[in-house]
């Protein structure tokens, strides 16, 4: 049966992973996410942005499964496994649709990873975030210690890596590692009605933008203005907010 439920509501597409009872994710989940992020990405007219969040209480996306990660360590994880993680996090990194985490609960490991390769990250008042690896004798794996220090720099990032310590929605909230902390009591409604200001902007525009503000990050001045220059001029100016959100 499938960890991820998928519901669209109007321009937004909810990604909601349930895997009981800790709600780690498997190699079968990552690669589900991937398999569903190439479809949204091929389904851009209908859906604007796409929100990922947890399923049981008080959990967004935990570690990645430990089994899994022996399997890998023995040499018996298959080709399409060992890449799982990297395409379904580079997938949310660059789809066209902005992708923004919706937290609540703890986003530890594995899980953080997903929410920082995400454009946007929105937590509840009881989201704790946590890099524990280093605790257990090894290092983050997917990216959350490259990520987070381009997130909220390197000191921080550092701090949050070398203690494995769990830190609160409001200090993720004052480090820049979320860009919201919204009510744990309706926090799903709320994080729509937050989610729903992006995608009530017009798709071309939030797409090109994405693409300027993820793709330009990595590439020297002069060529990251080059491409907001490209992508400025294939718009069509003064369509303001999409009329069909």
């Amino acid at each position: 049966m499938s960890t991820w439920s998928v519901e669209r509501l109007g321009a937004v597409a909810v990604l909601g992973f349930t895997r009981p009872p800790d709600n780690y994710m498997d190699f079968a989940s990552v690669i589900a996410l991937g398999d569903l992020l190439e479809g949204l990405a091929q389904d851009s007219e209908q859906v604007k942005v796409v929100m990922v969040t947890g399923g049981p209480d008080d959990r967004f996306i935990d570690h990645a499964e430990l089994a899994d990660l022996a399997r890998a360590s023995a040499g018996q994880a298959s080709e399409e496994e060992l890449g799982a993680w990297p395409r379904a996090l580079q997938l949310l990194e660059e789809i066209p649709q902005p992708t923004i985490a919706a937290i609540d609960g703890l986003a530890s490991g594995g899980g953080n990873e997903l929410a920082l390769a995400c454009t946007l990250r929105v937590a509840s008042t009881r989201a704790r975030f946590q890099q524990p690896e280093i605790t257990a004798g090894f290092i983050p794996g997917g990216g959350g210690s490259v990520r987070l220090p381009r997130l909220v720099g390197l000191g921080h990032a550092a701090e949050v890596v070398l203690t494995g310590r769990e830190f609160s929605a409001d200090e993720a909230l004052r480090s820049g590692w979320v860009n919201a902390v919204l009510s744990a009591e309706d926090f799903r409604t709320e994080a729509l009605q937050w989610v729903e200001a992006v995608a009530r902007n017009a798709g071309p525009a939030l797409f090109a933008a994405k693409r300027s503000i993820v793709t330009g990050s990595r590439l020297p001045f002069p060529e990251a203005t080059g491409l907001e220059r490209q992508l400025f001029s294939g718009l069509r100016p003064g369509t303001g907010a999409d009329a069909s959100s």
